[in-house]
Order: C-alpha cells, then structure tokens, then sequence
C-alpha cells in the first residue's frame, strides 16, 4: 500500500491555499481528494469502494475529484491496442467493473485530455453535476466502448447527467474549461500525486497532515484512514435497501452493490433478479458481468 503523510508545514503534499481548504469548516469535517482520470479503467475499478464510503460515512466527507489525464495520455501514446485491450480486460476480471477492451480495436481514441476538459465543463454546474457527468462518460466509454472525444457523445452524456445542454456546450468549447483542467495539474503537482488512482483524506484542521494512499485497497483500508484523519471512529449510516440504492444511481454494476451491501456475487445476483422478477429493475448484460437499471416505468 502507497501511504503517505501530507504535512503543509514541510510540503509533503503541497501547499494548498485558503480557497481549496476554507469550505471544510462548514458542513463535513473530512474532505478527500480523489485524484483520477477518465479513461484510467482503475479508477472505474474504485468506484464501489467510494460508493460504499459516501452511502455510510456522507454525513462526515465531501469528495472532490481532481482530474489527471496525463496517465491515460502517457499510456495511449507508449502502449499499442492490443497491450490497452488485455489490460482493460484484466481490469474488469480484478474488479468486477467492466470496461470492455474491445474499444481499442474498435473505437481508439486519439485525444485523451478531451473527456477530462468536458468534465471540467461539466463541474462549473456544479461539484454533483460534474460528478455525475464523469460517471455518464464512463458508462459510455467502458461499457458501450463510445468515442467520449466526439462531441455528440459528450453532450448525450450531458443530457443523461441532467446539465443545461447548451451552458456545457459552451463552457466545454470556452478556455474557462481548459484553465479548470490547468488549475487541476497544479493542485496533483502541489500535493506530489504522480499515479491513479490517489486519494488524499484531510481534516478540517489547516495545520494537521492530510493522508495520501495510492491504487485500489480492500474498503478497510480506507475507513481506517478515514477513522484516522477523523480523529474518531464515525458511525456509519442506516443503508439504504436495494431498490432506492438503484434507483438514486440509475445504473450500478453488481459488483457496487455487492460492495455497499456487503454481498457476495451470487447473493447479489440472487437478490437483484428478484426485483428483475417484479419488473423493477432490468439487467444490462455486459463483457464482463452485469449492470442493473432501474425500471422508472414502475412509477407510471
């Protein structure tokens, strides 16, 4: 495990200024830097691990994702496709996340820092529309293997993310978005991160260290950190029960459900088909596994 301690008086991590740090005094008293790049099937790997973090510990954190896109730039442009192919599928079996590797054959993209502009884009809605924005682009990209360069893509993404189309469009084709990206690369420089993906757990304390941990960990890991940067060990939430877990997200993978609800795969499958059965979730059959939809026709 790559563990570091970010200290602001030695700069371990960077210096981070007032404006990055001042919102931790109100509602949360740990917010995580989640260090990521879009195309990076990794990061899409962590996704039930965070999940799980903010469906048990939401009322003590606040994520904010910093976006790296250098790492999948580095990789596309030294690594031919079948090598980017076996390692999305090697991905997919580790995790229980698919991303399909048939997308380098098929659909290779050739300009990696275009997604992480959109989400740049995405987030001057705001921190949730980002956020969700990032998840539509990697559903796209990892499960329907879409270009996420091309424009369309981009704003089908927007539309299912629930952003003002026409504000994206512009913002996404406006040197604000380029500089939103500039000012992320500087904040990854400032506090050493080199690798996705990275998360760095600070307290509410300016003076205290922040807590870096680099790759993908077993869920104690992290709320061990957690409980560390805390100062005490949080009290997780009452889980939500299956169906409105679905329905908040739209599209889960079984392995996120698993995760949050401390399932294993088979229980997972068992437990979903039994609302497949009473039609209100639908499976979504994938390279690797399955993903599950909520059926809103159930509300008519």
């Amino acid at each position: 495990m790559t563990k570091e301690q970010c200290n602001y008086s030695t700069g371990t991590c960077g210096e981070a200024d007032g404006e990055q740090r001042e919102h931790l005094i109100n509602d949360h008293r740990v917010e995580i830097y989640v260090f990521t790049d879009p195309l990076c099937p990794l990061c899409w790997g962590i996704e039930p691990k965070l999940k799980k973090l903010l469906n048990e510990y939401n009322q003590y954190i606040k994520v904010r994702y910093v976006v790296m896109p250098e790492n999948a730039s580095a990789r596309i442009h030294e690594q031919n496709q079948r090598t980017l192919s076996d390692l999305w599928d090697i991905t997919s079996t580790q995790t229980g996340m698919c991303c399909d590797g048939d997308f380098w054959y098929e659909n290779p993209i050739s300009v990696p820092e275009t997604p992480s502009i959109a989400i740049k884009a995405a987030e001057m809605q705001g921190r949730q529309c980002g956020m969700r924005f990032l998840r539509r682009v990697r559903e796209a990209l990892f499960l329907n293997k879409q270009d996420v360069t091309d424009d369309y893509v981009l704003l089908k993404c927007a539309q299912e993310a629930g952003l003002d189309e026409i504000e994206f469009q512009k913002d996404f084709h406006s040197d604000l978005a380029k500089q939103a990206l500039e000012s992320d690369l500087r904040t990854k420089n400032e506090m050493g991160v080199s690798e996705v993906p990275s998360m760095i757990f600070f307290n509410d304390c300016i003076e205290d260290a922040g807590v870096m941990i680099s790759g993908l960990h077993s869920y104690d890991v992290y709320e061990d950190i957690l409980t560390e940067v805390l100062g005490k060990t949080p009290v997780p939430e009452m889980k939500h029960d299956l169906l409105s877990f679905v329905r908040h997200y739209s599209l889960v993978a079984t392995a996120e459900i698993a995760e949050v609800f401390d399932l294993t795969t088979k229980e997972t499958k068992s437990a979903m088909k039994r609302l497949q059965l009473q039609q209100k979730v639908e499976c979504v059959p994938v390279k690797h596994g399955e993903f599950w939809k909520y059926n809103c026709r159930t509300e008519e």
